[in-house]
């Protein structure tokens, strides 16, 4: 019973893990299919997490402070947007620009409201459970009892699935981040989708901020997204830009976390800064792994350019 107990709480530690991870992959998805590399998913992520953590810290609202954490977060990726898209800014140096920003900004702001830079003793969202299906063995409080936040991850893969594939406006996304030129010709607006996806992405990955503060930890420390922007940037390229791969990566990664601090827990002689790697080093062997494979959207990273021919 004890080794049942033991395995099901290593497969919720997983999924409560992976799903930052998945929330800023997702985001990083629609950006991507867009055709814009969205390198600031770390710096969308911990401006969502400093966000919703000031809201409800300062109203005791964790729905209000999951709205900053969107709104802020959308307002990230509009102004990558409008550095990649509108003024055609290398997009690498924009996404990097931003992670950085947001890690200066977040650690003043949060030492100007925050005692000793951190928001201590957060409301929290509270689990909901399913009644008659959270008493199934295993699965029953993997999937049946969980906070509002992960039921809406699992919503969200299958309907990005749907959109991209099986909607006209999936296929637009697709067809702009493939051969924007063919799309321009065709009626799409290349500059309004774009927006509207790096926006999205934005949001999204402000989402995964705010699970991190409201759910995971529930207070705000500086730096606290921790490279998660970057591991979810591996997994969306070690999904193949699909949602459904893309949150199985994000899974692993997180498995993978939840394995490092329950050896952690064991006391064994190792030292602790080879198991806080491990996640990483997962990361760099999937994308090491997938060297040739995984083929990017083959417009990803160029700006549109109208006038040009050679789009």
């Amino acid at each position: 019973m004890d080794t049942l107990n033991f395995f099901t709480d290593y497969l919720i530690a997983s999924l409560r893990l992976s799903v930052p991870l998945a929330f800023a992959a997702l985001g990083g998805l629609f950006s991507e299919r867009s055709g814009v590399l969205n390198i600031g998913l770390e710096g969308m992520l911990l401006s969502g997490a400093f966000a919703s953590a000031a809201g409800a810290f300062f109203t005791g609202n964790v729905w209000l402070g999951m709205v900053l954490a969107i709104v802020v977060g959308g307002l990230v990726g509009l102004l990558h947007a409008y550095l990649c898209v509108t003024l055609r800014v290398d997009q690498l140096v924009s996404g990097l620009a931003i992670n950085l920003t947001a890690a200066g900004l977040t650690s003043f702001w949060s030492r100007v409201l925050f005692n000793s830079g951190q928001a201590q003793q957060l409301p929290g969202i509270q689990i909901i459970g399913i009644p008659g299906l959270k008493n199934i063995p295993i699965i029953g409080n993997l999937l049946f009892n969980q906070d509002p936040l992960i039921y809406l991850l699992f919503l969200l893969v299958p309907l990005s699935t749907y959109l991209l594939f099986r909607t006209s406006l999936g296929l637009s996304l697709r067809a702009v981040g493939e051969y924007p030129r063919a799309a321009d010709m065709a009626g799409v607006s290349v500059t309004k989708l774009r927006y509207v996806a790096v926006t999205l992405s934005g949001c999204l990955a402000g989402l995964g901020g705010a699970y991190l503060t409201l759910v995971h930890v529930r207070f705000f420390v500086e730096d606290m997204s921790a490279g998660r922007g970057f591991i979810a940037l591996a997994a969306l390229i070690f999904g193949r830009w699909h949602p459904v791969s893309t949150a199985l990566a994000c899974l692993l990664f997180g498995a993978t976390e939840a394995l490092q601090l329950r050896i952690q827990a064991f006391n064994l002689n190792i030292p602790y800064q080879f198991l806080v790697m491990l996640p990483y080093v997962i990361a760099l062997l999937a994308l090491v792994g997938l060297a040739g494979k995984s083929t990017p959207p083959a417009a990803l990273g160029v700006p549109y350019i109208p006038e040009s021919r050679e789009q």
